[in-house]
């Protein structure tokens, strides 16, 4: 009995991770949040939206973590093309679903 409880939420919580559409790399846990920026476009029918977001630190500082969170939870869809985790800059392209738009709060975390 045990063991099938155990089962039903190991499934329930892969469903929840394969669902999120979310960017969430690195961690955020004892860093300090440095730059924070919500990124919107709105919808035009039929089209995919496609937004690019640079953070570039002056100050060299390494980053830990990098939350994107999809505000409005549609299948919007973010990435990042360069830099990330382990550098001191990164750029995160956001592309939403057709005739959606995007609606994200992007997180940096040093």
């Amino acid at each position: 009995m045990k063991t099938a409880h155990i089962v039903f939420v190991v499934l329930v919580s892969f469903l929840c991770v394969c669902h999120c559409k979310d960017l969430i790399v690195g961690t955020s846990f004892n860093g300090r949040l440095l730059w924070q920026e919500k990124a919107e476009y709105n919808a035009i029918p039929l089209k995919k939206r496609v937004k690019e977001v640079f953070y570039s630190d002056p100050g060299q500082q390494i980053i830990k973590g990098i939350i994107a969170r999809d505000l409005d939870h549609t299948d919007a869809i973010a990435t990042i093309t360069a830099g990330g985790v382990g550098q001191s800059y990164a750029n995160i392209r956001l592309k939403s679903e057709r005739g959606s738009g995007l609606n994200y709060q992007i997180e940096i975390y040093v």
